[in-house]
């Protein structure tokens, strides 16, 4: 259980509360408590203090007020998460989860990434919650055997059937994600057979056919970002992959998401400055009298935006 508090210098923080006494679920506070007093990441959860000597242990964590990543893309939020508000949500929960992995003073594998356990607030800045299952790693450990954990729909297929738990496993969970970003699907869904599919593998399937548009939501199309959405499929196709050696790690997977934000926001600022440019030249030719300025200004505005990257 968790419930919202308000601390003595009038800070609001979030207090989660085991249910019942059991052992399992102690040592996952304990845990947690462990790894998150080692962190420190804009987009990790702070937590702020916790109690072990009452019945059940209580922990004290930063309020985060506007829910999480899964109820804005499959409940019913009145305002849809735009595009631009879902690419910059992925590259700051692979920010994390590339620094839990290799920048921590420990490696830590988050093993239960998920739309569920990514919190927003009211920027819309994410915040990576829930390390009760996380593992800590030795510097010169790459993974470990460990009892099956996770989410279904999110959990690694190698780590599954191996029982070794790698940072590949991040990975993949990571994958669904975009995959979730994308098409505006649950992790598992019904299909038309009312049978429950994974939508990693039939987001994998329709990638690998060229059938993306079979499946991205139709928002991300309208707000003319198709191009990034592609860019960003084959990405989640590559994190999908059923070997973990031939996943991407997280750094590559947050340098590519930097490259493609970055590579939006200057071809928005050479939109904007064309129309500007456009703007101020009917400005000019309607004080000298106009003549033949719609004509002229097509033409400028198509020799101009010929130089935009395709």
């Amino acid at each position: 259980m968790v419930y919202k508090g308000i601390l003595s210098d009038q800070r609001i923080v979030a207090i989660k509360k085991a249910k019942i006494v059991v052992q399992r679920e102690i040592d996952q506070f304990i845990n947690e408590v462990v790894i998150l007093s080692q962190t420190n990441h804009r987009n990790v959860v702070k937590l702020f203090g916790c109690c072990l000597e009452t019945e059940v242990p209580l922990l004290v964590y930063e309020f985060i007020s506007n829910g999480t990543l899964s109820h804005h893309l499959h409940g019913k939020s009145e305002n849809p998460l735009s595009w631009k508000d879902r690419l910059r949500i992925a590259l700051e929960t692979a920010r994390s989860i590339a620094y839990l992995h290799s920048a921590a003073s420990i490696s830590v594998y988050h093993r239960d990434i998920k739309c569920a356990n990514i919190l927003l607030t009211d920027t819309l800045a994410a915040k990576v919650s829930d390390f009760g299952a996380s593992r800590s790693i030795a510097v010169d450990e790459t993974g470990i055997l460990t009892a099956v954990q996770g989410t279904y729909g999110y959990l690694d297929p190698e780590y599954y059937y191996t029982s070794r738990l790698t940072e590949k496993s991040d990975v993949y969970s990571f994958g669904v994600i975009l995959a979730e970003l994308l098409t505006r699907m649950e992790s598992v869904f019904s299909s038309h057979s009312s049978e429950a599919t994974s939508l990693a593998s039939h987001f994998v399937s329709l990638i690998r056919d060229n059938r993306l548009s079979d499946i991205l939501d139709t928002q991300i199309v309208d707000e003319g970002g198709a191009d990034d959405a592609e860019v960003v499929a084959r990405l989640a196709e590559a994190c999908l992959r059923l070997k973990g050696e031939e996943m991407p790690t997280m750094r590559q997977v947050e340098t590519k998401l930097e490259d493609v934000q970055t590579l939006k926001v200057n071809l928005n600022s050479q939109i904007t400055k064309v129309n500007q440019n456009a703007t101020n030249h009917h400005s000019y030719k309607r004080i000298k009298g106009g003549e033949g300025t719609r004509v002229y200004s097509l033409e400028n505005e198509f020799i101009q935006s010929s130089e935009f990257p395709r």
